[in-house]
């Protein structure tokens, strides 16, 4: 790479002191470091100067026309990295003997995925880039059903890096650490969602090898789908079946039940009163906010130290971490954005100490749930690993 080819950094403040610096890796990826308000890190990134392969092309989707979902084929997924030893992170900040994908140190990093389920084509880049022909052409084409259809799975696949460190989770890092990656997540989807061809951003964190994580890095992730989500769908249709105000009621029920695990001013955590997994919490904010994107400061705060203290009240309900799911369900793009609200729903199949819940045939091939654990005998004991954890010398206090 020449001088004159090396990469600019975009810098920019954001909320809560936060500063975000733009800029590339070496194949044209973008990476976005987002600096902690407290940052010991200096103002300069290092350039990625590695050099690599071609990106691969954009993946197809193929429709199930019984169904009407969208199944994405990313062959190029099958040689992605698995559990690697921590000189080899390909998350931890690059080092001479690890050509990484992260070039410089961080705080939180986010930068796109090497081995996207969608993208790296846009909608709009049909024209340009062959790998995008076949894009889809709106949520009515994507509806349509018929057989053997077929569309470009356009859009975007981030990686989001919680911290530099080899191992941990978002439930090791500190209050400040928190807020900075609530920063990104609302500064992301605020970006995403105006690419074309993208119907709805979801962030997520997947914890634990129980779930199929390929990687010990703190870490999670952000996908930017070219459809409404079959279960944002149903969501959708349960809201025109009933009343456009139907998480207001929904939130209000279960406030007023045992399910609930704690209530702050701006959030209130609960197992919901149809809970599918041994282990299901949602974590909800008191008025109707779409997306990360539209929630205030005095919310982002108060999330900071309420999902930790329910992260670490998750690990504390065994003598090892929890394995589980972070869904930040958000509303889409285009359409319920007045109705869908931004909520989390964690799960985990952890039924006891040594045993997990697997998906047999019932579950797994109808769709018909059968739930072990009671949802208000789940959120009694959430309730008591929550307080025990915010009881642990072991756990650093934090009141950043």
């Amino acid at each position: 790479m020449s001088t004159h080819d090396l990469p600019e950094v975009r810098t920019e403040a954001l909320g809560a002191g936060v500063v975000r610096r733009a800029t590339t890796l070496a194949d044209g990826r973008d990476l976005f470091y987002y600096d902690d308000p407290d940052t010991a890190l200096g103002a300069d990134r290092a350039i990625d100067l590695r050099t690599l392969d071609a990106r691969p092309d954009t993946a197809t989707m193929r429709l199930d026309v019984l169904t009407g979902d969208w199944i994405t084929v990313a062959a190029n997924r099958q040689n992605r990295v698995m559990m690697p030893s921590a000189d080899a992170d390909p998350l931890a900040p690059q080092t001479p003997g690890n050509p990484s994908e992260v070039p410089a140190r961080y705080d939180v990093a986010v930068f796109e995925n090497r081995s996207p389920t969608f993208g790296p084509a846009l909608a709009e880049a049909v024209d340009a880039a062959p790998s995008a022909a076949n894009a889809p052409r709106g949520l009515d084409d994507l509806a349509a059903l018929g057989l053997a259809r077929t569309r470009a799975a356009v859009g975007r696949c981030e990686v989001v890096c919680f911290s530099p460190e080899h191992s941990g989770s978002f439930g090791t890092q500190s209050v400040t650490r928190a807020r900075t990656v609530i920063e990104a997540w609302a500064d992301r989807t605020a970006a995403l969602s105006q690419l074309p061809g993208v119907e709805q951003v979801f962030p997520f964190e997947n914890r634990g090898e129980e779930i199929g994580v390929t990687l010990p890095h703190p870490h999670g992730q952000i996908y930017a789908y070219p459809y409404v989500t079959p279960r944002t769908a149903r969501v959708l249709e349960s809201i025109d079946r009933t009343a456009p105000d139907l998480f207001h009621r929904i939130l209000e029920s279960e406030q007023a039940s045992e399910r609930v695990v704690f209530r702050g001013e701006h959030w209130t955590a609960f197992v919901p009163f149809a809970a599918r997994w041994p282990l299901e919490v949602h974590l909800m904010p008191h008025r109707h906010v779409p997306d990360f994107s539209e929630t205030t400061d005095a919310e982002r705060d108060e999330l900071a130290p309420l999902y930790l203290r329910l992260l670490r009240g998750v690990d504390a309900l065994y003598e090892t971490p929890t394995p589980y799911i972070a869904a930040w369900h958000q509303a889409p793009v285009h359409v319920g954005r007045d109705t869908v609200r931004l909520h989390l729903q964690l799960t985990s199949p952890r039924r006891a100490a040594d045993k997990l819940k697997y998906l047999a045939g019932s579950e797994a091939a109808m769709w018909a749930w059968a739930a072990e654990v009671a949802p208000e005998q789940g959120a009694a004991r959430l309730r008591e690993a929550v307080e025990r954890a915010s009881q642990d010398p072991r756990i650093e206090a934090d009141s950043a």
